[in-house]
């Protein structure tokens, strides 16, 4: 299926075949239908989950060496427009790179090693649950650079990226960001430790720790991050996870996450203890369609009036290809 939409792709781009090795086209349409309940008003919206579109493959060097890439870009179903941007496509993860026996090296765009390492743990990955209320390092960085080694021991990875500061400011002193991660993963364990400097903020220092246990049917997963600066107050964020799969078509999943947050992205004027909590159901309606929906209430109490108490309640279809 995904190979069949490969002339149609070649068209649009008005290149020639040659151009093209191992190429995958994939995506996912993601909308829903929710009610959300902000800022003291209700209304009924129609949302866009991320849905993305995109390319990616490889060009073999030899026998132990190949060329790779990825280009992946976000789209609005719901309504066309690109957020504030107004561009129908805004840009995901995007890089080039080579892998081979001693490891993948690549350049771009892309998510670090600090967001990578929530795994499987967010089951609300793009819904208005996403753990980047809670956390702060779910960053996709612009002009980083990877290196991951192989696979050892059947399990272990280091993964090493540089993000450089580009255009300096001569009355303004910045760094260069680095963000580290070493993940252990099995079908039944994983476990991950992860810090960058740098990267979402200057001055900012994440360190993160995830973890997944699948034991049948039953998956829990947890965060823990902290972070630590100079400019803000030094804060604590966890997140736990857990998914049930009832039948082989029908699964129950619920998370909860808590911080102490000087910088809410969805309220950032507010500075508390911040809460979320979602419950959600999934429906496979085949192996790429899921039928789905969920609630997520997010609190942030400041400790006076404007306390921040937000909810959405929905339905929503998924379609991978």
């Amino acid at each position: 299926m995904k190979k069949a939409l490969l002339p149609l792709v070649i068209a649009a781009a008005a290149l020639p075949l040659s151009a093209f090795a191992e190429v995958t086209v994939y995506g996912k349409a993601n909308v829903s239908l929710q009610n959300a309940d902000e800022n003291e008003e209700s209304a009924i919206e129609l949302v866009s989950n991320a849905s993305r579109i995109g390319l990616k493959g490889s060009e073999e060097i030899n026998s132990s060496l190949k060329a790779i890439y990825q280009f992946e870009y976000q789209t609005e179903v719901d309504d066309g427009a690109g957020g504030t941007s107004g561009q129908t496509f805004t840009q995901r993860n995007i890089y080039v790179g080579l892998q081979g026996t001693g490891g993948t090296i690549m350049g771009g765009h892309f998510d670090t090693p600090v967001k990578v390492l929530q795994e499987k743990i967010d089951l609300f990955n793009d819904l208005e649950g996403d753990i980047n209320f809670i956390v702060d390092g779910e960053t996709r960085s612009k002009n980083i650079v990877q290196y991951s080694t192989p696979v050892f021991a059947e399990a272990f990875a280091v993964n090493v990226a540089y993000v450089t500061v580009e255009n300096h400011d001569p009355l303004v002193e910045v760094d260069d960001g680095t963000s580290v991660s070493l993940t252990y993963t099995t079908p039944m364990f994983y476990l991950g430790l992860a810090t960058e400097q740098d990267v979402t903020l200057q001055g900012l220092d994440i360190t993160r720790v995830a973890t997944r246990l699948t034991l049948g049917a039953v998956q829990l997963g947890a965060l823990y991050e902290q972070t630590e600066s100079d400019v803000i107050d030094n804060d604590d964020g966890w997140i736990v996870s857990g998914k049930i799969n009832a039948t082989d078509n029908l699964s129950f999943k619920a998370q909860y996450g808590t911080a102490a947050e000087e910088y809410i992205d969805k309220a950032p004027i507010l500075d508390g203890e911040a809460t979320q909590a979602s419950l959600g159901v999934d429906y496979l309606l085949s192996k790429n369609t899921t039928l789905f929906g969920y609630y997520t209430q997010e609190t942030l109490d400041t400790g006076s009036v404007e306390t921040y108490d937000n909810s959405w309640l929905g339905v929503g279809l998924e379609l991978k290809f």
